[in-house]
């Protein structure tokens, strides 16, 4: 056998819009208005067929073959064919999904149900559908590109993000996705069995290589991070111009873990302190570098003196270490302080993941499912999830069935939410 590499073939699957099913099967009866009507779709698309290479245009349409879907119904779909070129293209009726057995309306419902909270195994019993082809339908979604199908919705590349890495687990190992966003739109996640810089840069990569691809001049001003030191490395290694932050957030919560063998209501204190001097930092107009510097060095001192010499050093040491990524926030007023969007989208990600048990297999389609996922975290409303967040979820799994009233709500919503 050759060991040349094997081309590719194009897809020519033509999805027309027949208004309802009632024309399809009253055009599909008449080959001339078939054609005609194919035709005008088809110009109305701009002339978009994929033929090949070799074809030069002129030719036209004529119907070539036929199949019968046994499991929609015997619904017929038929072939036509280029006659210049011989390539031949399958006319798929706008209620029909491709390689799917189930209509558009059902897939929508149940992606929708399954997105805002209800595991497979639920969206599975009251769509009748099985679970494995609603996860097969949500990894179809992740083949495509985030930041194509973004870009292609009009939303402008990111010039400030936020990155972070959310921890998983996978069976017994410990997995990690690393995740970019800007706002409440995912723009990269990925999936990684490593926590290095080196398995972070080959991720995010991805983002960098697909934002070049629709921009080439693309650049990234601001990146800001909670301060983990493989994705602080990745992101300086990715974009080197960019500006490079640490989370005010996370070291507000951080620094109670640095005070050892002291009572609570000190370490309580001296965090409410910490809150004070960070918060009057970001409301200062001028001198803010300066200033934070110098209440951090003052801090240092309150610590010592409330807390022992030892947590003082400590408190000191870790100053040094993250004040750049402070400064670079107080600096660019265009920069996110907080990455409370990004751990919005992890907390939605965890539930999900926790009732998904096909993502924790070793060989499972895990960044495919991944990007899925992140695609109907997009397209979704947030509206949408928010509204039905205390009707399904932990609730349902403990083994409520959704009441009817809420289903009804749900079709009716999604109906109008994704026109």
């Amino acid at each position: 056998m050759g060991t040349g590499a094997k081309s590719t073939r194009e897809n020519r699957t033509i999805t027309v819009d027949f208004h309802n099913e009632n024309n399809y099967f009253q055009v599909f009866e008449d080959g001339k208005a078939f054609l005609e009507l194919l035709m005008a779709f088809i110009l109305s698309l701009g002339f978009q067929l994929k033929h090949t290479a070799t074809c030069r245009g002129g030719g036209c349409l004529t119907r070539h073959s036929h199949y019968v879907r046994v499991r929609l119904g015997g619904l017929t779909i038929w072939r036509v064919q280029c006659t210049t070129c011989r390539a031949v293209f399958t006319v798929l009726p706008h209620f029909v999904l491709g390689y799917r057995q189930m209509r558009p309306e059902v897939a929508r419902d149940a992606l929708v149900a399954n997105h805002g909270g209800l595991s497979l195994e639920l969206c599975a019993v009251i769509y009748q559908i099985s679970p494995m082809a609603i996860y097969r339908l949500v990894c179809a979604f992740g083949h495509q590109s985030l930041v194509a199908v973004l870009t292609r919705c009009g939303l402008p590349l990111p010039t400030y993000v936020l990155a972070d890495e959310k921890h998983s687990r996978c069976l017994a190992e410990n997995v990690y996705l690393p995740t970019i966003v800007s706002g409440r739109v995912i723009w990269h996640l990925g999936y990684t069995e490593e926590a290095s810089a080196a398995a972070f840069t080959q991720s995010y990569r991805e983002f960098q290589r697909a934002a070049s691809q629709q921009e080439p001049s693309y650049r990234v001003r601001g990146v800001l991070t909670d301060g983990f030191d493989s994705t602080t490395k990745s992101m300086r290694t990715l974009f080197p111009g960019a500006r490079l932050g640490f989370c005010l957030r996370h070291a507000l919560n951080k620094l109670p873990k640095k005070l050892a063998a002291i009572a609570s209501p000190v370490r309580q204190s001296l965090r409410v302190k910490f809150h004070t001097l960070l918060y009057r930092a970001r409301q200062r107009k001028s001198l803010r570098v300066f200033a934070l510097g110098q209440q951090l060095r003052h801090f240092a001192d309150h610590v010592a003196q409330k807390a022992g010499v030892a947590n003082g050093k400590g408190v000191r040491c870790w100053f040094q270490d993250k004040k750049a990524g402070w400064y670079a926030v107080l600096e660019d007023p265009q920069m996110s302080a907080m990455s409370t969007l990004l751990d919005q989208a992890h907390n939605a990600l965890d539930r999900k993941l926790f009732m998904m048990k096909a993502f924790h297999h070793p060989h499972g389609s895990q960044q495919a499912f991944l990007a899925g996922w992140a695609h109907l975290y997009n397209l979704i409303p947030y509206q949408c999830r928010a509204k039905h967040a205390g009707q399904c979820g932990v609730e349902v799994e403990g083994g409520t069935v959704p009441t009817r009233d809420w289903l009804l709500n749900l079709q009716i919503l999604t109906s109008g939410g994704f026109r």
